[in-house]
């Protein structure tokens, strides 16, 4: 069933309330879940491991950028479908255009080549380093006491 939309939220949420199917993601993520790029973080000894869904997208619509210690993570796709039937009238005529992005500050020890990711399944995957400790010398001064 086909349901109006205004910006991005369904026209009958209020009046369904309760009475709606669950759907795991509006509680989670609230009524923009549809356009949030869903992410996972885990840390590791040596870097951390991110892993984002985004279904349905090609590996050509996703762009990644460095830039000042912020990663940006873009996607964008546009869809068009024509049907027409038998006398050529149209059947159906469909356009869809969509974008998403997220931002995360990864640090300025980050460059381009410290990061290598790969899109695969619908979930783009990738590495951040951790910015390794400076080893302190430790040296010992002393004082000479005179007299």
């Amino acid at each position: 069933m086909m349901m109006p939309s205004i910006f991005r939220e369904n026209l009958f949420d209020s009046l369904m309330g309760d009475f709606a199917f669950p759907d795991i993601d509006r509680v989670l993520y609230g009524k923009s879940s549809k356009t949030l790029m869903k992410t996972d973080v885990q840390e590791t000894d040596t870097d951390y491991v991110v892993d984002i869904d985004l279904p349905g997208f090609q590996k050509d619509d996703i762009r990644m950028q460095l830039e000042n210690g912020s990663l940006t993570v873009s996607a964008a796709r546009s869809l068009d479908r024509d049907e027409k039937g038998e006398n050529g009238n149209y059947v159906r005529r469909e356009r869809y255009a969509g974008s998403m992005s997220r931002s995360f500050y990864v640090g300025n020890h980050v460059t381009e080549a410290d990061i290598h990711p790969k899109y695969e399944n619908g979930i783009l995957s990738f590495h951040i380093p951790k910015e390794q400790p400076v080893a302190v010398e430790e040296k010992t001064h002393y004082i000479p006491i005179e007299g």
